[in-house]
């Protein structure tokens, strides 16, 4: 097969409108490394690019895209730990300010989660014993018989973010950096349907839409 034309299109159209304006940046960005100030763990979902929703500048944000924007446990195990690795490599070599998880409505990955009695995708089942990371939280949203599907898909995109933000302090270097207040931690929530964007308010966990700072 070949390279999709689709993509080969798609960079044209970038090298010949984008680069030519930023072009100062990826070179100065090429000489001198990034320095970007925000870690974002988002979900590999298409519809749900970071750098898109933020309207970021090239080298703005770290970004690290997993299924369902999961946070795993600090667990030093010898294994091989993508999201780990990331998160070490953002926190202790960039120095990032800020740690965001960045959920979004209609997850097909905690869709899977609140209903895993389906059949694996594959003999190794990775989605499966990945969103097993919210199997307790998960459970207990499909159970509650007063909410509607939607809300549930909805309430349990939020409680992942919670969860993976909890998870993030299980980390001693992010823990530490966070209590000497060097490292913020946030929770966001891209609503793909109305492009609403919600942020987890630290005070109370709860979401809010946020208001711009005054100039």
């Amino acid at each position: 097969m070949t390279f999709p034309d689709h993509l080969i299109k798609g960079y044209h159209a970038f090298i010949s409108n984008r680069y030519v304006e930023e072009s100062n940046r990826y070179r100065d960005l090429a000489e001198t490394g990034q320095k970007p100030e925000t870690l974002m763990i988002a979900c590999c979902d298409s519809r749900a690019a970071p750098e898109t929703i933020f309207n970021a500048r090239p080298g703005e944000i770290f970004v690290v895209r997993n299924v369902a924007n999961l946070v795993p446990p600090y667990k030093p195990d010898g294994e091989y730990h993508s999201t780990s690795a990331a998160l070490e490599f953002a926190v202790q070599s960039l120095r990032v300010r800020n740690i965001v998880v960045l959920g979004h409505g209609r997850c097909g990955g905690i869709k899977a989660a609140l209903s895993p009695g389906g059949e694996p995708l594959s003999p190794g089942d990775f989605i499966g014993k990945w969103m097993g990371l919210l199997a307790p939280a998960a459970e207990t949203v499909s159970t509650n018989s007063l909410m509607t599907d939607g809300e549930r898909q909805t309430a349990l995109e939020r409680i992942s973010i919670r969860h993976s933000i909890e998870n993030l302090r299980t980390f001693p270097c992010i823990d530490i950096l966070e209590k000497k207040g060097k490292l913020g931690l946030h929770g966001a929530w891209f609503d793909i349907s109305t492009g609403e964007l919600w942020v987890m308010d630290p005070s109370n966990n709860d979401f809010v839409r946020p208001q711009l700072a005054a100039s």
